[in-house]
């Protein structure tokens, strides 16, 4: 594997293990605030970024790699509001997706096809992810602080944070 690309995809899994601890940054704050929906549905977004860091990782030692993790910075705690946690998501992943998007170019610029056929899945899912983010986002910003809004949407998060049929599309 070219020593550029396999610094990429190392750079990779430490911006998805990041995006773990982002999500589950957000899971404990909802948690502090009594939205347990909420953090059940940003606590499997954690487990979820934990797998793609783990894709990637298996990927590198696959082609014969090695991985290198570096030490994460400690993710946002605080939050002055349900919508604006869900922004910080939204906008956490648009960078994924540009730094995918960029790592997919370098695979390509490099001649890595091998590289560059993984990483379509992952452009694929961060279509997704961005769609299942925004929509909670624009849920939220008409709800506002309406609080028998915002309970109900607690109500629909928790149910659909990570039932059977959600796994079975993340495999």
């Amino acid at each position: 594997m070219n020593d550029t690309v396999l610094a990429a995809l190392n750079d990779q899994i430490n911006m998805e293990m990041y995006a773990f601890t982002t999500y589950l940054s957000m899971a404990a704050y909802f948690e502090a605030e009594a939205l347990t929906g909420f953090s059940a549905w940003m606590r499997h977004h954690a487990e979820e970024e934990m797998v793609h860091a783990m894709k990637i990782y298996d990927f590198v030692h696959h082609r014969r790699g090695r991985v290198t993790l570096k030490a994460l910075a400690a993710p946002t705690t605080t939050w002055s509001s349900p919508l604006a946690v869900f922004e910080d998501a939204l906008h956490h992943e648009q960078n994924v997706t540009a730094s995918i998007n960029a790592l997919l170019d370098l695979a390509t610029k490099e001649h890595d096809h091998a590289t560059a056929s993984f990483l379509q899945w992952f452009v694929d899912e961060q279509v997704e992810e961005e769609e299942v983010v925004d929509t909670a986002l624009q849920k939220l910003r008409r709800v506002k602080d309406f609080a028998p809004g915002l309970y109900m949407l607690d109500r629909e998060l928790g149910e659909g944070s990570g039932g059977a049929e959600e796994e079975a599309e993340a495999e």
